[in-house]
């Protein structure tokens, strides 16, 4: 560790007298930056992924003491340990891989036995990421998204000469969670028809969705803004409402 330091400190006076002979140039200064953040971030990943002081109680809580629920549970733990880190955006992918017989959250052949399985293995840790980030103070401002790119449909997916146990995509109906970051807590907003196929009471189109997405996060989507083939274009095309009824301040 020693020799890193000393070299990371022998690189940045070679950097310092690059720029007072050439001058300060933006572009320069910024990648000098993005290069010196990428080190630090690589130098903080031992300490990051330690997970040796955490309490027994801790591990559990996180399901450390099932099969089922470990390795799950070591992703939640180690986004609570970068979040507590400072890091500012955090993706875990839980279901994502494939194999025979299926192991991820694409129902076809039996939807029955693929949810069960999938939802037992990210049930507790979720839950306990959750009252985790609560319980340090840091969901207040930090804003947990549970989605997903479609739903299930509420009917079989069938052959031509027998009832299937599976089910296929539906995009026309399904749901997404949040916590935290200025969300009123304990509410459902909307409804599917009284079969579960598509969305009838205050459906929520994706540019709505991610114009409140981006309000918790600070941003407002009709000036977040980026060049583009001549038009100044927004990450909510020309769209967007924010869903205000599901904010704790709605103003």
């Amino acid at each position: 560790m020693k020799a890193d330091r000393e070299s990371r400190r022998f690189l940045k006076k070679m950097n310092e007298r690059h720029l007072e002979r050439i001058g300060a140039e933006d572009l320069l200064i910024a990648r000098l930056r993005s290069y010196e953040l990428a080190a630090r971030m690589q130098l903080s990943v031992p300490d990051v992924t330690d997970l040796s002081k955490e309490t027994p109680a801790t591990l559990q809580s996180y399901g450390f003491n099932h099969e089922e629920t470990k390795d799950f549970g070591k992703r939640c733990l180690l986004a609570r340990r970068m979040l507590e880190k400072g890091v500012r955006f955090v993706q875990i992918f839980g279901g994502g891989s494939f194999g025979s017989p299926r192991i991820n959250w694409d129902g076809h052949e039996d939807m029955l036995k693929n949810h069960t399985r999938e939802a037992f293995r990210v049930d507790q840790p979720i839950a306990a990421l959750i009252r985790d980030l609560k319980q340090r103070g840091l969901l207040e401002d930090t804003l947990v998204l549970f989605t997903s790119e479609f739903g299930r449909t509420p009917f079989s997916e069938s052959a031509a000469d027998k009832v299937g146990t599976g089910r296929d995509h539906n995009m026309y109906g399904f749901s997404v969670w949040m916590a935290g970051a200025g969300l009123r807590a304990g509410m459902a907003y909307g409804n599917t028809d009284e079969v579960g196929w598509k969305s009838v009471e205050n459906p929520v189109a994706w540019h709505d969705f991610h114009a409140t997405v981006l309000h918790l996060l600070g941003i407002d989507h009709e000036k977040l803004t980026l060049y583009h083939n001549g038009i100044e274009r927004r990450l909510t095309n020309v769209h967007g409402d924010i869903i205000r009824k599901i904010l704790k301040d709605p103003t």
